[in-house]
């Protein structure tokens, strides 16, 4: 049986903490909540860790969040080792704040080279402080001192990020949304995900289901830290926080 979860962060990624119930715990221990503010891991986005507290004040670890049967149903994976709640039980959810928030700024980080280099996608892969954008052209015509440039410029230019959602019918109408070679964002549920960047989406804007800073200033200063070679047509973007180290 497939359960659905609603999720919380989808709405407002800025929550830290929430309250919940315990709808299941499958036979791998994996814990089901009728609503969550931890993200499962999907779109290259790793899944949030935390914790659950009890009523008595006990905590159980939360060391990974990934989808089950469906992508609606969310599971809190423990940490080898923890109490096991019980159906129908409410517990109090908080998330590993920090390491969300650095996701938060690396995945619209990651949304600006997309901007900056309008090649179709081939791959990608956040994380906190290393992430990569892979993207099928035949040549790197530029530099990472010239990408880095352009990158900040939008981090300055502190532009608004925001969310909407479009129909199946308005996507397969603006195929120029998806920005994925190989990857289509799922339909049929009659409702697309844009995440947004730019008054009126003038900067930016692709079908995306993970959580993102309310701004580009948010992103904060970040660079180019390589540029690779991964096949004939396919180059590997590398970007990381911080400014770009001197040669």
């Amino acid at each position: 049986m497939a359960y659905r979860t609603d999720a919380l962060f989808r709405d407002d990624a800025y929550l830290r903490t929430a309250d919940a119930t315990v709808v299941a715990v499958n036979d791998r221990g994996g814990i089901i909540l009728d609503r969550t503010i931890f993200y499962a891991t999907s779109g290259g986005q790793p899944g949030d860790a935390g914790y659950l507290e009890r009523a008595d004040g006990s905590r159980i670890a939360i060391a990974a969040t990934i989808t089950g049967e469906t992508k609606d149903e969310i599971i809190h994976v423990p940490a080898p080792e923890q109490a096991v709640p019980q159906v129908g039980e409410k517990v109090r959810l908080a998330i590993d704040w920090e390491r969300r928030h650095l996701l938060m700024r690396m995945h619209a980080a990651c949304h600006l080279l997309t901007v900056v280099c309008p090649f179709p996608i081939t791959g990608a892969a956040v994380s906190e402080d290393d992430s990569r954008v892979d993207f099928d052209m035949p040549d790197a015509s530029f530099s990472k001192e010239e990408v880095t440039a352009s990158l900040m410029d939008l981090v300055r230019a502190d532009h608004p990020i925001f969310t909407r959602l479009i129909s199946d019918e308005e996507l397969a109408a603006n195929p120029s949304l998806v920005k994925s070679k190989n990857v289509r964002p799922p339909v049929g549920t009659g409702r697309i995900r844009l995440v947004c960047i730019g008054d009126n989406a003038s900067v930016d804007s692709q079908p995306c289901g993970g959580t993102h800073v309310k701004s580009t200033g948010e992103v904060g200063e970040i660079h180019i830290g390589k540029i690779e070679k991964k096949g004939r047509e396919n180059r590997r973007f590398r970007i990381r926080f911080g400014p770009m180290p001197a040669n």
